[in-house]
């Protein structure tokens, strides 16, 4: 074993900063061997020096961040700041310094992330970030090295800890939107400010990164097609039951058919019960990856928290430190395929609609009519008149697969009809 430790500068010391600190000092051995050298952490930027935090000697505590990763004597920048800026001057800073770099930034890799891997090859450095995507469980490495023999043609997960936390829960407990987020706000799964997860912008910076790994294409933050779940109603569980379904926020990468381009989407959808995926309770994640060769394999365990997700900068810790010592690095950028993100509304799915409509001879001739005028087959129609003799029925229509901007078409088309006083609700059927 090489004696000369391997200098890591942290950046960032929240939850999940401390947390890599704690287990790289009380792990130190195991560390060491696992290696075959010792690592040292050899400084903590932060933005609040005189907070105090256990373990960490105040010698290594400094708020120049970007005098750290200039030193030229550190071997692996860790950073868990999270944003766009600093982290991305910092990141491009350790790798003209000599440093590789480990980071749990998905926002930054999903806005950005071929700037990073660019300085990356230029300087011969490593970019690894296992614990931008899902917290603990292992996927970015399956997809780009277990995987990277086979082609993958779809994944399809729940990437979002707070937002099934959230679903699960009105599906278990017949808990509103509302009430059910002020749950997962006590128990400390949402945020003062729950707009990234909920809407999700999270969900949709993870669809770009595994998007771009998985189909070796670059994919942005801006190719995601993105909708939130605030609109998900207790009705909404009510026909998703009738239907044998649940409900999750998911994000769905996917080739195309002809193998020509990609999609990538995030958005609450309506899945049978017999997937593996409506089974995720509480606030874990899943991913359901489908490869040509290997065929269906499932991801799962927790998705976010200081512990899990330090678990993760630990393991690509490991990995660089490993590459350093064989003056080699590993995986970087795969964009051979240079495939364009298709928009959504080249999305083939299904759709799962209620209306509200007039209870009346001829109405749902009128309907049909609709969905024909557009090219959607419909699957199954359920009408049921109102108890309290209102004159109003409630229409539920679920569609073959077609192609998203029929469907949209078909919704607006509906909507000017006299006959039909709203549209309830509007869903996709997944997991088919």
């Amino acid at each position: 074993m090489r004696t000369r430790p391997l200098k890591v500068a942290l950046l960032g010391c929240g939850v999940v900063g401390s947390e890599v600190a704690r287990i790289m000092t009380t792990h130190a051995d195991d560390l060491a061997a696992r290696i075959g050298a010792p690592v040292e952490l050899a400084g903590v930027a932060v933005r609040r020096p005189d907070k105090v935090r256990e373990g960490i000697p105040r010698e290594l505590v400094t708020t120049d961040a970007k005098g750290l990763v200039a030193r030229g004597d550190i071997d692996v920048v860790v950073e868990v700041i999270g944003g766009i800026e600093p982290a991305r001057a910092l990141i491009t800073s350790a790798f003209e310094n000599g440093a590789s770099v480990v980071s749990a930034n998905k926002a930054l890799l999903a806005e950005d992330g071929a700037t990073l891997y660019a300085a990356a090859e230029k300087h011969g450095r490593d970019l690894y970030f296992e614990a931008a995507v899902a917290g603990a469980i292992p996927l970015i490495r399956p997809l780009r090295e277990s995987l990277a023999g086979d082609k993958v043609n779809r994944v399809l997960g729940i990437v979002n800890g707070t937002t099934n936390f959230i679903l699960d829960k009105m599906d278990t407990s017949g808990a509103g939107y509302s009430e059910a987020l002020d749950e997962a706000t006590a128990l400390g799964y949402a945020e003062a400010d729950p707009t990234a997860d909920v809407e999700g912008f999270d969900a949709a910076a993870k669809a770009a990164i595994l998007a771009g790994i998985a189909f070796h294409t670059r994919v942005r933050l801006d190719d995601v097609y993105r909708e939130g779940m605030t609109e998900v109603t207790a009705s909404d569980f009510a026909s998703a039951a009738r239907m044998g379904c649940t409900i999750k926020l998911l994000a769905i990468c996917e080739r195309a058919a002809d193998g020509k381009s990609v999609t990538a989407r995030v958005h609450p959808a309506m899945i049978p019960l017999s997937h593996p995926l409506a089974s995720v309770h509480e606030a874990y994640n899943a991913v359901f990856v489908e490869a040509e060769a290997a065929g269906q394999l499932m991801f799962y365990g927790p998705g976010a928290g200081g512990s899990p997700t330090a678990s993760a900068v630990l393991g690509d810790l490991v990995a660089v430190c490993r590459n350093k010592l064989a003056e080699a690095t590993g995986p970087g950028e795969s964009v051979y395929t240079q495939l364009p993100v298709s928009p959504m509304g080249e999305v083939v799915t299904r759709y799962h609609i209620s209306l509200d409509v007039a209870d009346k001879p001829g109405v749902l001739a009128q309907v049909a009519t609709v969905f024909a005028e557009h090219g959607v087959s419909i699957d199954t129609v359920r009408q049921q008149g109102r108890p309290d003799g209102d004159g109003e029925a409630s229409l539920v229509v679920v569609t073959h697969r077609a192609p998203d901007a029929a469907l949209s078409g078909t919704v607006e088309a509906l909507r000017n009809l006299d006959t039909v006083h709203g549209v309830a609700s509007i869903m996709r059927v997944e997991g088919e």
